[in-house]
């Protein structure tokens, strides 16, 4: 280590499906180094791959700040947020594998939501919700305890995220054209958006893949456009969304014994990452209807942030680290990093 470079004291990483981004940070929470790159879920890539993809990520974090990449530990407590940690086989996959790389004298492995939840509080408890291509939702308490879900889908009973939104509007449009269902001005909008004559050409290059189907995505802000423009069923499928994050976020807090509490809700992911005020105070009437003084926030901060901060938790960092980590480990300093190109793939 050269003369005057900090000792990492915490090595965060936010693992999602597409993105992955790596940062050490010391004692008072400066940032040292960083990297981004590739997704590393173990799901897609395999374990030993995912491992390779982290290494890969880890090394180029450690030339950012200017230290050894073979000297191991490289950090007290190593902060692993993960997409796809969702059961405990996930856990008992991914931690002895991290453990065996000697990447930290302490592994904490979450999934990615808790660094979500983190990066947008100032409080060590409270509840977390990502909505993206799917949605998911976690809650930890003071005393250790947490809850989290599947959220894999239709297995684990899950509806909502931009995917399903625009499946649906695709189905609407095409049973609003069939005569299955009622009128509704995606019938219109969805296959213009494609360029194609009809909503069933819709399905059908959808169906045969002539149309990538995570292009579905692109639908979300056309369904929110059309609620607030009073499309009846543009609407329904907002309103389905709203009663599914408060389904979520409701069940946490029940199950959390906090409805007495002012337990902070903290909103990420794609879909709040748009003007949508209607969409946002519908969820907050729903959920202090359940715990009244409960106070909504969306996170603006790099998931990332949220496990670095986690670590500086666990080592009970003295004040005025959280707020340095948060002046300097931006979306800014991240997106000026040079991509760490995928070798694996």
């Amino acid at each position: 280590m050269g003369p005057g470079v900090s000792a990492p004291a915490v090595l965060a990483v936010d693992g999602g499906n597409s993105k992955t981004d790596v940062a050490l940070v010391d004692a008072g929470g400066g940032v040292l180094g960083a990297a981004r790159g590739p997704g590393a879920s173990h799901h897609h890539l395999g374990v030993p791959a995912a491992m390779d993809t982290l290494e890969a990520l880890i090394v180029a974090a450690c030339h950012d700040a200017g230290l050894p990449a073979g000297e191991r530990p490289l950090a007290a407590v190593g902060v692993w947020c993960l997409a796809g940690v969702d059961f405990p086989a996930d856990d008992q996959a991914l931690g002895p594998a991290i453990a065996g790389r000697s990447w930290a004298r302490e592994v904490l492995l979450h999934n990615d939501v808790f660094a979500v939840r983190r990066a947008g509080s100032g409080r060590t408890w409270g509840i977390g919700v990502v909505v993206g291509a799917g949605m998911n939702c976690v809650g930890v308490v003071p005393d250790g305890r947490e809850v989290r879900f599947p959220a894999i889908g239709e297995l684990s009973g899950d509806w909502g995220g931009g995917r399903d939104v625009g499946v649906a509007a695709v189905g609407a449009a095409l049973r609003g054209e069939d005569g299955r269902g009622p009128r509704t001005t995606l019938t219109r909008l969805v296959p213009d958006w494609f360029g194609l004559p009809s909503a069933l050409a819709v399905v059908e290059a959808l169906f045969l893949e002539r149309i990538d189907q995570r292009r579905v995505l692109e639908l979300v802000p056309l369904v929110f456009a059309e609620a607030d423009a009073g499309d009846e069923i543009a609407a329904q499928l907002v309103a389905r969304q709203v009663d599914e994050i408060v389904a979520m976020a409701g069940a946490v807090i029940r199950r959390l014994d906090l409805t007495g509490r002012d337990v902070e809700v903290v909103l990420g992911g794609g879909l709040f990452q748009r003007e949508a005020p209607s969409f946002l105070e519908r969820i907050r009437s729903q959920v202090v209807g359940i715990a009244p003084a409960a106070r909504l926030t969306q996170v603006t901060a790099p998931p990332v942030v949220g496990a670095a901060l986690l670590g500086l938790d666990r080592l009970g960092a003295a004040p005025g680290a959280a707020e340095r980590l948060r002046a300097t480990l931006t979306h800014e300093r991240l997106g000026a990093l040079r991509p760490v190109m995928a070798s694996n793939r």
